[in-house]
């Protein structure tokens, strides 16, 4: 098949698989900017909020690790896309139903939702590099990235006229029928999903190859993959000093910044923001390599403090699209690097592992956030510029060790 052509399907499959992004995003990251004040409607305090978030991250990505390994054990890629999607999906329309004080019927369903994150996450993402590589695998993940983004800015702004509409209702009313409303791209996001199943039921055939590689091997070689060990530490690092949007949206609601319909509304923004990171980034990387990513890093160091330390709207947005910059470039850049450096017999598993990382110190970070934050909102700040910091200086040395 002359090249041209696989690229045309490459970047058709990419698209196709940007549309389910860009659809889930709608319905669970939409979701994710109502979640803080919905908990402290519920009566959930800023460490239970920190917990809970924190607790479904590290499961989220935990589990990824056992997902990794048996994607690359059995290849079933689209299986677990696709059982992933409709766990991760359900969970959100079902935080409708939860009565007043559920708070923790609603920690179930979060928990739930991150969890159906993780079981298709190794096999989804496996999925995308393949094609990516036929287009540039930076512009490939940047690409998907930010039509996850684009579906990320509309599902708040669809949010903000649902709560709109419903104002009149009630504070409760408005949560339930703005939840009860995500259903629609929940159930348009799996059509889409088995339309790209039907059409390219063996993506992995996009993959580019060394004919001398043994792409069946299953062995995992250490020595093979330990110089992007030190990159997935910092990876880690900078995930622990960054914080969970909903803890956020928190400070903003319990500090009455603005009426909280116009969270979604800043949500998007920062979404859009996000996405255009990561096409920035994405773009950036098959250029200049994981540098990127330390340039992002710099750039988001003093995200937090404009955020926590001040209650004033100008600050807040300032500090929120600082976040948005750094958190745009992890998620293209990351996956980007990993796809270029690690071998397909075995990219689950690896991905699994960063995945399992990430989430463990995502989990740490939002738990000690959240307890912070309690304390004093300062010392929220704090700890991400000290935790950042070391995320950079672990990816200078990351950097310096591959140009020897």
């Amino acid at each position: 098949m002359p090249n041209n052509k696989v690229r045309n399907k490459a970047f058709t499959f990419l698209l196709l698989m940007g549309i389910v992004s860009l659809l889930a995003d709608m319905t669970y990251e939409s979701a994710r900017s109502l979640i803080g004040p919905y908990l402290l409607f519920l009566g959930a305090s800023a460490s239970v909020l920190g917990f809970v978030f924190g607790l479904g991250e590290f499961i989220g990505y935990t589990f990824r690790l056992v997902f990794g390994f048996v994607v690359d054990k059995t290849k079933n890629y689209w299986l677990f896309t696709i059982l992933g999607y409709s766990i991760n999906l359900i969970a959100i329309p079902l935080l409708a139903i939860v009565p007043p004080n559920g708070w923790i019927w609603a920690a179930i369903l979060i928990i739930c939702e991150r969890f159906g994150k993780a079981v298709r996450a190794p096999a989804k993402t496996t999925l995308v590099s393949f094609a990516a590589k036929r287009v540039g695998t930076g512009k490939g993940f940047g690409f998907v990235e930010v039509l996850d983004q684009i579906g990320a800015m509309l599902g708040p702004l669809f949010l903000f006229f649902i709560m709109q509409w419903k104002e009149s209702a009630g504070t409760h009313a408005q949560y339930q029928w703005a939840f009860a409303s995500l259903a629609v791209p929940a159930v348009l996001t799996l059509i889409v999903l088995f339309i790209a199943r039907a059409i390219f039921p063996k993506a992995e055939k996009f993959e580019l190859t060394d004919k001398k590689t043994n792409i069946t091997s299953q062995k995992l070689k250490f020595k093979e993959i330990k110089p992007i060990l030190l990159y997935i530490i910092a990876i880690g690092l900078l995930a622990m000093g960054m914080a969970d949007f909903p803890l956020m949206a928190f400070h903003i609601e319990t500090n009455k910044v603005i009426d909280v319909k116009y969270i979604t509304l800043i949500y998007m923004i920062v979404m859009g923001v996000d996405g255009l990171s990561a096409f920035i980034f994405g773009n950036l990387y098959d250029k200049k390599g994981a540098m990127t990513l330390l340039i992002s890093a710099i750039i988001g160091l003093l995200f937090a403090p404009l955020v926590f330390v001040s209650t004033n709207l100008t600050s807040i947005v300032i500090g929120l699209i600082l976040w948005g910059v750094l958190l745009g470039a992890m998620e293209s850049v990351a996956l980007a690097y990993i796809a270029d450096n690690v071998e397909v017999a075995y990219r689950g598993r690896i991905l699994g592992i960063y995945y399992t990382f990430y989430g463990i110190t995502w989990f740490v970070g939002s738990w000690l956030m959240g307890i912070l934050y309690n304390v004093n909102p300062v010392y929220v700040a704090i700890f991400s510029i000290v935790i950042l910091l070391s995320a950079i200086i672990v990816l200078w040395r990351q950097i310096k060790i591959n140009k020897q």
